[in-house]
């Protein structure tokens, strides 16, 4: 197994290392896209699970819409078609052909689509098309509806879960009959994504508003939670927006209201990505390996035999599978590891690695004596007790594990904000701590592009129910109501 990179020599190659040495996903033959392996999956699979209960328990529905949107659709709402116009892929043809020449296949000229279609960057458009024949009257209001899927927006500079130009998520998209009832629901998803990203994910966020610069195209409000990755830079976790009756308007959905009159719905729009994988790595794992929250392990226990012969070998190993057994019964994710091809040494390497939450080593001594040898992977505290005792503390041990993890974190990101009130304050924050900084804004975009071009900063959001303060703007001195933060960010 080869040697993980020290965050302190190059953090970025760390977070490379990591996602490739603990199996999560490697790069693929097509430039900017990745192969999620097995292992990165079932932790996918562990949140899209939580993520889709919650969901569910607010009164969503999963559907499905197409893949291709037609160029026209993305004409209708001019904000949202220029924020993504320099992402989109176009498929302009459907038909390939052998080439003439005997080199493989080309292009038939001959098959050119009527009309271009863009592989999906997000389903606004697809969806409230489709919307306008579910939509008639006050009684089909409000329409809840999440979509599980595969969206494209073409990078050119990609990293592994963060940054690809594929990438899976979920986008909810939801119709409603006033202006207070979708942004009730933009705030009620915005608190799922955040009580999910603490009580899953150990990861604290911070709840706000994006400014109008970085709001989602279309959008008349964006809400994101931010957390702050080990190396000081900020991550946006996950988005919620108010959309107003923008694409209601672009795509003539309407409701008869109650009193008879003919309304425009209000829309929102949501979602979270496979970068949360990605926010997974850099939030809690160490210089050996990967360090998984046990509520999102895809095992949370691994049961490793110790033997030098044969007999020794039959009755650990039964051992072994036999507790694994009992702590599957029980709810409890657990494996037995009774492969003789690797020895102790390697396998205690290999699921530190993969961030298992607990390790039990069972050998001879063990099996005479009723005792068993923990070892915590977020700490790489050990300790041998009791069998019985042990195997009735480990749910116990899980959930400390899982407290302690965010409490980390959020001791992290609690000491990592910090108030700037002159620019050279401000600078020399981002240079020698990073994280976020809390200063004054003159509100302008023209500001906000100025900071961002001098120091790499961007506003990662203006916190929910931000306290008033009279300020000068960091950089321009203009008045300011209130502080946002700031960071460099992912």
């Amino acid at each position: 197994m080869d040697k993980i990179t020290a965050r302190a020599e190059n953090f970025a190659q760390w977070y490379q290392d990591i996602v490739q040495q603990a199996g999560l996903a490697e790069h693929s033959d097509v430039r900017g896209c990745m192969v999620i392996k097995p292992y990165g999956y079932a932790i996918w699979e562990k949140m899209q699970q939580q993520l889709d209960r919650m969901f569910k328990e607010t009164g969503h529905e999963n559907a499905y819409f197409p893949l291709f949107i037609p160029k026209s659709f993305l004409s209708r709402e001019a904000a949202h078609v220029e924020g993504f116009a320099k992402e989109c892929a176009v498929v302009t043809h459907y038909r390939l052909k052998n080439d003439p020449s005997g080199q493989g296949v080309v292009v038939d000229p001959e098959a050119r689509l009527e009309e271009e279609l863009i592989v999906r960057p997000t389903s606004e458009t697809i969806i409230w098309n489709t919307y306008k024949s579910w939509i008639k009257s006050w009684r089909d209001l409000p329409l809840l509806i999440n979509q599980w899927a595969n969206v494209v927006r073409w990078e050119m500079r990609t990293r592994l879960f963060l940054r690809t130009a594929e990438f899976l998520w979920q986008e909810g998209h939801t119709a409603h009959a006033t202006r207070d009832e979708a942004i009730e629901e933009a705030e009620k998803m915005l608190d799922v994504y955040a009580r999910f990203a603490e009580e899953w994910m150990a990861m604290p966020v911070i709840r706000g508003f994006k400014t109008a610069h970085e709001r989602f195209a279309g959008a008349e409000e964006t809400y994101c939670i931010e957390a702050l990755m080990q190396d000081g830079k900020a991550l946006q976790a996950g988005t919620s927006h108010f959309l107003g009756q923008n694409f209601a308007k672009a795509f003539d959905v309407r409701f008869a209201a109650k009193d008879g009159s003919l309304q425009y719905v209000w829309a929102t729009s949501w979602g979270v990505s496979t970068r949360l994988m990605g926010a997974l790595v850099l939030t809690h794992s160490d210089d050996n390996g990967l360090v998984l929250p046990p509520r999102l392990a895809p095992l949370q226990v691994v049961l490793v035999p110790i033997y030098r012969s044969e007999e020794e070998q039959a009755a650990t190993c039964a051992r072994v599978q036999e507790i694994a057994d009992t702590l599957n019964q029980a709810g409890i994710r657990a494996k037995a590891d009774v492969r003789d091809t690797q020895k102790p040494g390697w396998k205690f390497s290999e699921y530190e690695m993969r961030g298992v939450p607990l390790r039990l080593a069972i050998g001879p001594r063990d099996l005479e004596q009723g005792t068993v040898e923990i070892a915590r992977r977020d700490t790489r505290e050990k300790w041998v007790q009791p069998l019985e005792k042990a195997l009735e503390q480990i749910p116990a041990i899980l959930e400390s594990i899982q407290a302690q993890l965010l409490l980390s974190a959020r001791q992290r990101l609690e000491t990592n904000i910090r108030p700037a009130d002159t620019w050279e304050d401000f600078v020399a924050l981002l240079d020698t701590r990073g994280g976020f900084v809390a200063a004054h804004w003159d509100g302008t975009t023209e500001t906000e592009l100025r900071i961002k071009e001098l120091s790499k900063a961007t506003i990662r959001c203006i916190p929910l129910h931000n306290p008033s303060e009279n300020g000068k703007c960091v950089l321009t001195g203009r008045p300011s109501k209130q502080r946002v933060l700031f960071a460099r960010a992912y």
